[in-house]
């Protein structure tokens, strides 16, 4: 079965972190924190008027995620729901805010033409959040994100 954005993301995040010296006690709550923050980001761009053009600009590739609001409001949400916390100090900080761009980027492309009637549209977004194949659209739509958008476009949920 095909990874969910999701399942994506947190790839992405253990990936990218695996060369950062996080300590140990620390450390799955800023693995957490960075998925979370960057599901967060895009959940919470999805259910704003714009919001869906925006994750679907980002995801297929249109707008670069370094320059993207989304990828900012990724930054934050780590920065206020995590780094503060943890107090981790300005270095690492600064390391692991610095690689939320480069997850996003990784993210960027993912969302394509799956369903084949040759545009990216509500289908090929559940299709891409949920990773299934053409009847994932039609069930589940992607979880939280595919609920929000099925809300926010009038989908069947």
């Amino acid at each position: 079965m095909a990874l969910s954005i999701l399942d994506l993301i947190k790839s992405q995040v253990t990936a990218q972190t695996a060369n950062v010296q996080i300590p140990a006690e620390s450390k799955n709550t800023v693995l957490n924190g960075l998925t979370d923050s960057i599901f967060g980001s895009l959940t919470q761009t999805v259910a704003k008027p714009g919001g869906v053009d925006m994750v679907k600009s980002l995801l297929t590739g249109k707008t670069s995620a370094a320059a993207s609001p989304i990828t900012a409001l990724a930054g934050n949400l780590f920065s206020n729901n995590i780094l503060k916390k943890l107090n981790l100090g300005s270095a690492l900080g600064g390391a692991l805010s610095g690689i939320i761009p480069t997850i996003m980027g990784k993210l960027s492309g993912i969302l394509k033409d799956q369903d084949g009637d040759g545009d990216v549209d509500f289908a090929d977004i559940l299709l891409t959040l949920k990773g299934g194949g053409k009847a994932a659209a039609t069930k589940t739509g992607g979880g939280l994100l595919g609920g929000i958008l099925g809300k926010v476009l009038g989908g069947t949920r």
